[in-house]
C-alpha cells in the first residue's frame, strides 16, 4: 500500500498556524508582486472567489465579502513545508516528497505491523495537526494513482472526514465511479477532452478501458494509468533523482528598472540563487543565458537576451556574477523600462569528476563556496552574498500584504504574553 498526505490549501492554512484569528475564514494568497490568486481555501471557494484570477479583477468582491488577501509568504511556507515532511516521514520507513504540500509514503515494509489502516492515517491526520498546525488529509491505495485518488475522495467526498482507504475492489470501485476522469493523476485538459467525447466521462470509464488501446491511440502512460487504477502496480518514485541539466532563476520586479545599476544587482542575485542550487547538485556550468525585458503589455515591448560561455565549466558565484555584469552592460538600454529579468545556468555537467584544468587564471574557490553557502542555509538566504548585489533591493518583489516570517527571521518571531 502507498499513502498520499496532502496539506489542505496549503499556502492559506500555512498563514493561519500562527494567526489563530485567522482560522475558519476566506483566506487567498496572491502571486508575485501581489498580481493573481494563487491558493484559495475552502471558506474562500465557497464565496465564489475564483483561482488564477488577476486580484485586481476581485479585490472589490474580496473585500465586500470580507476575504482576506495577503502576499506569499515562500519563507514561513517553506520552512513550515519542512517541518511538515518531517513528521509525515515518522509513519513509514520510505518516503518520497512529492511537491511542497504533498508527500508520498510507502507501507509495502510495514504493513503487517500496522493493524489498522484507517487509524494510521487518523493518526498522521492528528500528528500534524498537533505538531505544525496544518490540517491534511490522508489517501492510501495499492497504487500511487489510486492512493492519489484516494487522497481526492478523503478531501471532496463526504463522511471519509479526510482518510480514505481504497483496501478493497468494492471500495475502490465505488471511489472510480464518484470522481470525474478529470481528477485522474496525468489526466490534463486535453486528455480530458479527447476522453470525454470517447465516453469515458469517470474513472471508473477509464478503469474499464483496454490499456492496450490505451497505449495504441494514446501513449504507454495512459496505459500505466489503466493499469493502476485496476491495483496493478506500474508507477514508482526515483530513489535517485536525475541532476538537472539546467536552473533558471527569474522573476517579475516589483519596481521597473530603468538604470544600468540595478539592472546589474537584480541579475547578480539571480546568479547568486541559481549558483547555489547549482553546487547543491554538484554541478558545473558551460554556459550562461540572461535576460531582461519590459512589460508584454507596454505600448512597444522590448526583450534583450545574452549568452556567456565559460572557458572552464564553473560553479562559483564571483565568477558567474563578473560574466553576468557583463552580459547586462550588452543588454541594458536606457530608454527601456525593465520588468522582467532573469538568469539561466544551461549546459550542466557532473562536478564531482570534472578534470581541473591548471593553466585556469580564474579557478573557483570551492572552500569559499562552502562557507557561503553553510551560513546561508544555517541563518537563512542571503545572510551573505556577494556585495554586487547590493544592500537596498529598489527592485523587489512587490508583497504590500506580507505576514511576518514567523519561523526564519529574529525581528518576526511570535511574542507570547501570559
Amino acid at each position: 500500500m502507498f499513502a498520499l498526505v496532502d496539506a489542505n490549501a496549503f499556502y492559506c492554512s500555512a498563514e493561519q498556524v500562527f494567526r489563530p484569528d485567522l482560522r475558519g475564514k476566506p483566506i487567498v494568497v496572491l502571486s508575485n508582486n501581489d498580481g493573481c490568486i494563487v491558493a484559495a481555501n475552502r471558506q474562500a471557494k465557497e464565496l465564489g472567489i475564483p483561482k488564477f484570477k488577476p486580484f485586481f479583477e476581485v479585490q472589490r468582491l474580496c473585500e465586500r465579502k470580507g476575504v482576506v488577501a495577503l502576499s506569499s509568504n515562500y519563507e514561513l511556507y517553506a520552512d513550515l513545508s519542512a517541518k511538515m515532511m518531517t513528521v509525515i516521514g515518522r509513519f513509514a520507513p520510505e518516503q518520497h516528497i512529492y511537491s511542497i504540500d504533498e508527500s508520498f509514503l510507502s507501507l509495502r515494509h510495514c504493513q503487517q505491523a500496522i493493524p489498522d489502516l484507517r487509524a494510521h492515517g487518523i493518526l498522521i491526520r492528528k500528528s500534524v495537526w498537533k505538531e505544525c498546525r496544518l490540517p491534511v488529509c490522508v489517501g492510501m491505495g495499492p497504487t500511487l494513482t489510486l492512493a492519489k485518488l484516494a487522497n481526492h475522495a478523503a478531501k471532496k467526498i463526504q463522511g471519509y472526514q479526510g482518510v480514505c482507504v481504497l483496501d478493497s475492489d468494492a471500495e475502490r470501485i465505488h471511489i472510480l465511479k464518484h470522481v470525474p476522469v478529470s481528477e485522474v493523476w496525468g489526466i490534463g485538459r486535453r486528455l480530458t477532452t479527447k476522453l470525454n467525447v470517447m465516453g469515458i466521462k469517470s474513472a471508473y470509464d477509464l478503469a474499464c478501458y483496454d490499456p492496450m488501446k490505451a497505449q495504441r491511440f494514446f501513449n504507454v502512460e495512459l496505459e500505466r494509468t489503466v493499469r493502476e487504477l485496476n491495483g496493478q502496480a506500474c508507477k514508482q518514485w526515483d530513489a535517485i533523482r536525475a541532476d538537472k541539466k539546467q536552473i533558471f532563476s527569474t522573476r517579475s520586479v516589483g519596481t521597473r528598472i530603468t538604470d544600468l545599476d540595478t539592472l546589474q544587482q537584480a541579475l547578480s542575485k539571480h546568479v547568486g540563487i541559481a549558483s547555489a542550487k547549482v553546487r547543491k547538485q554538484q554541478s558545473l556550468c558551460k554556459v550562461m543565458m540572461c535576460f531582461a525585458s519590459s512589460s508584454p503589455f507596454d505600448a512597444i515591448p522590448v526583450s534583450s537576451k545574452a549568452v556567456h560561455h565559460f572557458p572552464y565549466p564553473t560553479s562559483d558565484t564571483t565568477v558567474i556574477t563578473q560574466a553576468v555584469r557583463q552580459l547586462a552592460e550588452q543588454m541594458f538600454k536606457p530608454d527601456v523600462r525593465y520588468y522582467k529579468v532573469g538568469v539561466g545556468l544551461v549546459d550542466l555537467i557532473d562536478g564531482k569528476h570534472a578534470q581541473i584544468d591548471w593553466l585556469n587564471p580564474n579557478p573557483d574557490d570551492p572552500r569559499l563556496m562552502k562557507v557561503l553557502d553553510g551560513l546561508n542555509q544555517r541563518y537563512g538566504r542571503d545572510s551573505l552574498f556577494v556585495a554586487a548585489q547590493g544592500t537596498v533591493e529598489k527592485w523587489a518583489m512587490r508583497r504590500e500584504r506580507l505576514t511576518p516570517q514567523y519561523t526564519t527571521k529574529w525581528g518576526d518571531i511570535p511574542v507570547v504574553r501570559c
